[in-house]
């Protein structure tokens, strides 16, 4: 089993982050500044270079004001669209 950073439901769990941030009018710069890191860290696990772990998904979630679960709720409907499509 591929470790799950490079699997398909990895990658939609990035793009919703990518898609979360630029829709609260966040730069990654702004993100960054928000969640006191530079701006290489919301780089590089935007893409896909670094791994996050559930407390920074959560501090990540306030910070660009979403509720984590809806994000969670919207990756498990995406990733049952792919396999619904797969299976057909």
């Amino acid at each position: 089993m591929p470790k799950s950073i490079f699997t398909d439901e990895y990658e939609i769990f990035r793009l919703l982050l990518i898609e979360a941030r630029s829709s609260a009018g966040l730069t990654q710069v702004g993100l960054a500044r928000k969640l006191g890191r530079p701006q290489s860290y919301v780089s590089k696990y935007e893409r896909g270079e670094r791994r996050l772990d559930v407390i920074e998904f959560l501090s990540i979630s306030r910070a660009i004001s979403i509720d984590p679960l809806e994000l969670i709720r919207k990756l498990q409907r995406s990733i049952n669209g792919r396999r619904r499509a797969r299976s057909t």
